[in-house]
């Protein structure tokens, strides 16, 4: 229970803190259960979306602009922080240790603005195209868009999308401190924290609270797309095992805004993949 606490506590802004006190052994071991804190963030975009889709109607790119800011104030920014972090000391650093010395520098720069810029534009374009094919995803190549499916069809469709997408991808972010160690020293890392490293158990528990339910929802409502769900998966895989060789050259490790920088570009390689597929 600890652990789930402190999962929810770290990954998002909501106060389960509130609730006990939580022992800093949890916090070390809260990267397994990652995708639990997707969980929480893929079903408030959803409910975001159905809630935009109904009310905006014909307009899905400003549903999926509310679904990405209903994430961005449930975790606070915790990502895309990481992820301009990484733009910027990856794009402006020469050396290792420079390089961590700009990702550790609170204020953002050239790169991270312009990287930011990027992946908005790319997350809501791609989410919009995805959701609006998802009627073709959920039934045969000559189904409808989005807006002309029933009603209680687009309730499933869209949540299911949303989740799959997010634990998903934050399932294979996960997997990065089983391939890197942690570049800094603890005293110096931001938030005093190291994660430690985990067990088989651990690993089968990322895979229970992301892989397991992803593959009941395909099975049920996505059988016909399941070769293409599978295959933007594998080229997320493909973008992980990338980014942890460049990690590895430039700073020989991560450090918690790698992690971020992971789960963002993991998640616009899914949709990106998923757009192609899906056409």
């Amino acid at each position: 229970m600890n652990r789930i606490l402190a999962t929810l506590s770290f990954f998002t802004r909501l106060p389960f803190w509130r609730l006990k006190d939580i022992p800093k052994e949890s916090y070390e071991r809260v990267v397994p259960l990652w995708p639990l804190a997707g969980w929480v963030t893929a079903l408030a975009m959803a409910a975001t979306m159905l809630l935009g889709f109904y009310i905006f109607h014909d307009n899905i790119m400003l549903s999926c602009i509310f679904a990405l800011l209903v994430r961005i104030l449930i975790t606070g920014a915790l990502h895309e922080d990481g992820f301009a972090d990484f733009c910027d000391g990856f794009g402006g650093g020469t050396t290792r240790e420079r390089t961590l010395e700009i990702m550790k520098d609170s204020h953002i720069g050239t790169y991270g603005v312009i990287g930011l810029i990027f992946y908005f534009l790319i997350m809501t374009t791609t989410m919009t195209a995805v959701i609006f094919k998802a009627g073709i995803m959920y039934n045969t190549p000559t189904s409808l868009p989005i807006e002309r499916v029933d009603d209680w069809q687009v309730m499933f469709i869209i949540p299911c999308i949303i989740f799959i997408a997010d634990v998903m991808s934050k399932a294979v972010s996960s997997t990065i401190i089983y391939s890197l160690p942690y570049a800094r020293k603890e005293a110096e890392a931001k938030n005093k924290l190291v994660y430690v490293p985990t067990t088989l158990m651990d690993k089968i528990l990322t895979m229970l609270v992301s892989l397991v339910p992803c593959a009941v929802m395909l099975i049920f409502i996505f059988p016909r797309a399941i070769g293409s769900f599978a295959f933007a998966l594998l080229m997320t895989i493909v973008a992980r095992f990338l980014l942890v060789w460049y990690m590895r050259k430039r700073i020989q490790g991560y450090t918690g805004d790698c992690c971020g920088a992971m789960f963002i570009i993991c998640e616009c390689v899914f949709y990106l993949t998923l757009l192609v597929m899906s056409n």
